[in-house]
């Protein structure tokens, strides 16, 4: 059996190998013609030989942190890399993301239980709970039809999240959504319908029978001692009706029960700390604070290129990882960037581009506070986008651009109009009659809309395959093309659950 990497192994050696030759790849536009002179030759070569010093870590996993990119197809993801180079005013096609240096990959199919096309709940769930279910269902078996609360209470699935818990284990939720969104909800709530989240949206009938909104489950939980942190928005969907915002006094609590659960979760948690803004999040000493929750908004968090009195998602993942860290206890951690979905529905590719790097700037974070021998580190995305990159622009264009030629001037097609790099196949960007004329637009603009193919109100999200990207013990086992529940056997293996019930 292959032995552990011990020594060193940290950001530096294992999880940066693959992104060496990218210095050398970036200096390598000038490239001299063939074999060992060409730089690009030489680059693949130099890859080569750091890909075979990578070895298996086969010890068991203190912590795992689940990182997804909500909506991060492959497009995205290219898409993303070059704008990260754009504004750093370099060439993007070889500058590498934090994520690139993760050294094991796979293609995952994202496809649920009774749809092609993917939600968000059906996929958290495949990854936290280990199954395929139907679209819109959190943490319910395939067997229990969409919003029937009686069949869900009878096919409830156990999570990671629980799991883990129960074993003795720290667990934490960070996402830039609200805590009761499809995502984050996966790690603590049953739910045959993922918009329940609060008793607002809980129908009467569902109510009666015994089904709990998703922000009740949150603060109810009974694994374990309970979440130990949480990290996002939804401030309403914990505070009674007619209670102001305390940011955003035009807003108010969404609750009929006239139930204070963030209070409730202050009463019963009394080392803990409670924040909302960029002020008490910066206070929380993680050494001295066992249990945290922060809702900075209340509804979902600002895009990242919005962001005011508000953490990053950086910051979020480094103060979730330190407090989970202090509990000496090991720990399990998803980090939801969110928001990219919600651009790329509005057809906001800027937006979400932006959102995808600061999402790759939390990896990062990760990444520089962990050991990776003892520490499995998984990125991947719940389900892709219908964005697509196209055109023949040379290299160094603006990817938030025009199609341009050679000499960098906009290329007409046949009606006479420029057309974007990016594009989406349906979405609020799509034109009942003759396209817009895009040579005076702004496209480089976050809230620019861009193109789209067909006109829908919502652009819909893509059905193929996914990438899952990860570093740290057992990660060698993704590889080649996994169904998205492979996710979660690989974390339970890793962290020594196994099939073996706690």
């Amino acid at each position: 059996m292959t032995r552990p990497i011990r020594a060193g192994l940290r950001l530096s050696a294992a999880v940066l190998a693959l992104t060496l030759a990218a210095p050398a790849l970036a200096q390598s536009q000038q490239a001299a013609a063939g074999g060992d002179d060409d730089a690009y030759f030489a680059a693949g070569r130099a890859a080569l030989a750091q890909r075979l010093a990578v070895r298996p870590i086969e010890g068991r996993a203190r912590n795992v942190i689940l990182f997804i990119g909500d909506g991060m197809g492959i497009s995205t993801l290219t898409a993303a890399r070059l704008h990260g180079a754009d504004q750093a005013g370099r060439s993007g096609e070889n500058v590498p993301l934090a994520l690139d240096g993760l050294p094991h990959t796979a293609l995952v199919q994202t496809y649920t239980h009774d749809s092609m096309v993917a939600d968000s709940a059906a996929t958290a769930t495949a990854m936290v709970a280990g199954i395929k279910t139907r679209n819109g269902v959190l943490n319910v078996a395939a067997s229990a039809p969409a919003r029937d609360c009686a069949a869900a209470l009878a096919a409830p699935v156990d999570t990671l999240f629980a799991r883990a818990e129960r074993a003795g284990l720290s667990t934490g939720v960070v996402t830039t959504a609200r805590v009761t969104h499809a995502t984050p909800a996966a790690a603590f709530a049953h739910s045959p319908d993922r918009n329940w989240e609060s008793d607002r949206q809980l129908p009467a009938a569902a109510a009666a029978a015994g089904c709990r909104d998703i922000a009740r489950q949150m603060i109810e939980w009974p694994h374990g001692d309970g979440l130990d942190v949480v990290l996002g928005g939804g401030r309403a969907y914990f505070t009674p009706e007619g209670q102001p915002d305390p940011e955003t006094p035009s807003r108010s609590g969404l609750r009929r029960d006239g139930r204070d659960l963030i209070a409730e979760w202050r009463a019963t948690n009394p080392s803990g700390a409670f924040v909302m803004d960029q002020a008490g999040f910066d206070a929380v000493d993680p050494a001295r604070t066992p249990r945290l929750l922060g809702l900075f908004e209340p509804d979902h968090m600002r895009y990242a290129h919005d962001r005011e009195n508000e953490p990053s998602l950086a910051e979020m993942t480094r103060k979730a990882i330190d407090v989970l860290a202090a509990r000496g206890q090991g720990y399990v951690l998803m980090v939801e960037g969110a928001r990219i979905d919600h651009a790329h529905h509005l057809g906001q590719a800027g937006a979400a581009l932006n959102d995808t790097l600061a999402f790759d700037a939390a990896i990062r974070a990760a990444l520089e506070a962990v050991d990776l021998n003892d520490t499995l580190v998984i990125v991947t995305a719940d389900h892709s986008h219908n964005l697509t990159l196209t055109g023949y622009s040379p290299r160094g264009a603006p990817v938030l651009g025009l199609v341009s030629d050679r000499e960098g001037a906009p290329v007409r097609l046949p009606d006479g109009k420029p057309a974007t790099v990016l594009s989406y196949a349906n979405g609020p960007g799509g034109a009942m009659g003759p396209r817009a004329d895009l040579s005076d637009a702004h496209v480089d603009d976050p809230a620019f809309v861009h193109p789209a193919l067909a006109p829908l109100p919502s652009a819909a999200h893509g059905g193929e395959d996914v990438a899952v990207l990860a570093a740290g013990p057992w990660a060698h086992l993704f590889g080649g093309v996994i169904e998205q529940q492979v996710i979660y056997h690989v974390m339970a293996h890793a962290l020594g659950m196994g099939q073996v019930e706690d």
